[in-house]
């Protein structure tokens, strides 16, 4: 009787662990229980602009050590992984690997449109020996929710202008400039990591996009020792940046933003901040060439009228 009763809660269990399966197109296992051992593989499984609609990938527990690439040809894909905990992918290239530069260092590469990422951690483990970019996107209509984004310098590359990403409830880390890039992005609810004395943001916004870089609701936390943290510094003359209604540690220097060794970017470049909370959040020794918004102003930072773009998309 016993062995029937074991053998029926073992069956139970099993079923219920792959019970929610049959919802997804694809499993990726690495130990070979799913459709492909391999994130990649999967990936390359999708048909080009699949007209049979949205595609649906399930990544079960695991350390993925790949060099992913999503090209502009795969769209309209959920990725998922089973936990964000547990639930890595990895990879170790940084910018002085045989001259790779910057922007060949990715992990995850994202290039396909309207791609949503859940679930999952994303890291660069190369050591602080150069840039090192973890997740580099460049598709447009982007989610991320409930991912951790791992790295030290240029953690997170937002890579091309005119397109938008979202993150929610994420956790990104890194020492320098490790959020950047030219991309409209909204920040929901994440909590953003300093791990050296440096700059959280180098957005490169171009002259002609209104919205760059929106942290709304974030929490920024700093590792043990670390004592004097800037918001941003301009990448490129007109990059914008807000934040409103987050938690600011006291480690923020009290001039809040970094011109880049470069006087003219004080004329141009675009920082804001509202509501903020926190020691850090103290408005009153800003450098003069930020601006503190009103409540008027504020209003204009909506998710709507910032991800809307030409076709009033709202993620």
């Amino acid at each position: 009787m016993k062995k029937k009763f074991f053998l029926y809660i073992f069956l139970v269990s099993f079923l219920s662990a792959f019970a929610g399966e049959k919802d997804y197109d694809i499993v990726v296992d690495r130990n070979g229980r799913g459709d492909f051992r391999t994130i990649q593989e999967a990936i390359e499984s999708i048909r080009a602009f699949d007209p049979a609609g949205p595609v649906t990938v399930f990544i079960r527990e695991g350390v993925y050590k790949e060099k992913l690439v999503l090209p502009t040809h795969v769209c309209n894909v959920k990725i998922i992984g089973e936990s964000a905990g547990k639930t890595i992918i990895n990879y170790d290239d940084h910018a002085n690997i045989d001259k790779m530069g910057t922007f060949r260092t990715y992990t995850f590469l994202v290039r396909g449109n309207d791609i949503t990422i859940e679930n999952l951690t994303v890291e660069n483990t190369a050591q602080q020996l150069g840039q090192a970019v973890a997740l580099h996107l460049e598709g447009d209509r982007i989610i991320l929710r409930n991912c951790k984004i791992l790295g030290n310098q240029d953690t997170v590359y937002t890579g091309r202008e005119n397109s938008r990403h979202y993150f929610e409830n994420c956790y990104i880390e890194g020492t320098t400039d490790f959020i950047f890039g030219p991309s409209t992005c909204w920040f929901e609810n994440c909590e953003i990591r300093c791990k050296k004395n440096s700059f959280i943001t180098a957005a490169s916004t171009p002259e002609n996009i209104p919205f760059g870089y929106i942290f709304n609701h974030c929490t920024i936390t700093v590792a043990d020792g670390i004592t004097d943290v800037y918001l941003g510094r301009p990448w490129r003359a007109f990059a914008m940046t807000v934040f409103m209604n987050c938690l600011l540690p006291e480690e923020i220097c009290p001039e809040g933003w970094d011109n880049w060794r470069n006087e003219t970017n004080k004329k141009t470049a675009r920082y804001r901040e509202y509501n903020n909370s926190g020691k850090g959040a103290e408005t009153g020794n800003r450098v003069k060439w930020s601006k503190t918004l009103s409540a008027e102003e504020a209003a204009v930072y909506t998710l709507e009228n910032v991800m809307k773009g030409y076709d009033n998309w709202r993620p």
